[in-house]
């Protein structure tokens, strides 16, 4: 088993390879498309064990390993394919997580932006859009591209991340706090 130092290496290497592959090709749109394809790719991964162990399995050879990868992923981004197909082939697939952390720090530390990932219950309008995009930028002082996801389970507010920062300002986590608050024990004083 390589040392510590080594297998980060190996994840700088994949990320650095992914980033600078993806903004050759396509810029911006191309890095923030691979980073959202990877949040995708640990998601099902995290779901299917059996895929998650064949693309390690030195029981395949790494043309099979590389076969099943091309098979699932196949319509995904042509570069992040290849990155793929290069870590199955070394079994390096269990790092993908941390290659994706080293992905989003280096879409802040070596291309300058941020990448906001803001869900809400409803599609974003235009002027919404561009007042969190503004309201983001000054908050963080780069540039920053927005990537909407729809919850309806959140039931009205908004929740945005980037780069490990965390604001949650939905309906669903106002509603929580308050039922917490109304469990717990009070002192016989007034509320």
């Amino acid at each position: 088993m390589p040392n510590r130092h080594v297998i980060n290496e190996t994840i700088a290497a994949y990320a650095n390879a992914a980033i600078d592959g993806a903004n050759a090709a396509g810029g911006k749109e191309a890095v923030v498309e691979i980073r959202n394809q990877m949040l995708e790719i640990l998601g099902f991964m995290a779901s299917n064990i059996d895929l998650r162990l064949a693309c390690d399995d030195e029981g395949y050879t790494s043309e099979e390993r590389e076969g099943i990868v091309k098979a699932v992923f196949g319509s995904y981004n042509d570069i992040l394919v290849s990155l793929l197909c290069v870590m199955a082939s070394r079994c390096d697939m269990g790092m993908l997580r941390g290659i994706y952390h080293k992905y989003e720090e280096l879409i802040e530390s070596k291309l300058n932006f941020n990448v906001v990932d803001v869900t809400t219950v409803v599609e974003l309008d235009d002027n919404l859009r561009t007042v969190i995009t503004k309201k983001a930028e000054s908050d963080l002082g780069r540039e920053c591209v927005l990537v909407e996801h729809i919850d309806p389970s959140i039931q009205g507010g908004i929740i945005m991340s980037t780069g490990g920062r965390y604001v949650d300002a939905s309906v669903r986590t106002m509603f929580d706090r308050a039922r917490i608050a109304l469990k717990e024990k009070t002192d016989g004083g007034e509320c």
